[in-house]
């Protein structure tokens, strides 16, 4: 049976522009994959660009590096299983890293969020292609929400961390970090990483 939805690819270009390429949606895990990989590439592009003079800065009471680290964190442990007890916090992790109401004992450079952001990346780049359709309405073991329920959890997380890094971004700079914008491709090679 023909896909009624990618049968027309002229129809699907005047809407989108040329050249765009075009997002699999062949089921709700392979949306849920292609919206993953956009939205940690947006991730990526934030991250990459605060400035060095603005890492340390306090924006309500907690360091930039934090923000990033407690929204790096939260998806780490929530977007699979909260409540695994096999979960390992990573090793930079010192207890309540994550909390932006408590101020940090030590300090992560951008190295070191970098690395968590990959390790990060590798684990859901192994978890996402697993999973089928039927698995989204399951209940990972001892959770109470369904995986669906956690992944589209931490898409709005990430995202509200992702807007308030961006406008720190834009007030120290008046430059704001890309975002891919639904049917825009993914850059390869050299880009601005401005809007």
């Amino acid at each position: 049976m023909t896909d009624p939805v990618s049968a027309d690819t002229s129809q699907k270009t005047d809407l989108i522009g040329k050249g765009a390429q075009f997002m699999r949606e062949s089921s709700y895990h392979a949306i849920l994959t292609e919206m993953t990989v956009r939205a940690l590439w947006e991730t990526q592009n934030v991250i990459d660009c605060i400035p060095d003079d603005l890492w340390d800065k306090p924006y309500g009471g907690a360091p930039m590096w934090q923000h990033i680290y407690h929204m790096l964190h939260g998806l780490d442990q929530w977007f699979i299983n909260p409540r695994d007890r096999d979960f390992v916090e990573p090793p930079i992790h010192t207890p309540l890293l994550q909390d932006l109401a408590i101020y940090p004992a030590t300090h992560l450079n951008r190295r070191q969020i970098n690395d968590y952001f990959h390790t990060i990346k590798a684990k859901l780049s192994l978890y996402l292609p697993a999973l089928h359709d039927e698995d989204l309405l399951q209940r990972p073991e001892g959770c109470e929400w369904t995986r669906m329920t956690l992944i589209l959890a931490q898409y709005r997380h990430l995202h509200l961390h992702l807007g308030m890094l961006m406008g720190f971004v834009q007030a120290a700079t008046g430059l704001c970090p890309r975002v891919l914008d639904l049917g825009r491709e993914i850059p390869l090679g050299p880009y601005d990483p401005y809007e």
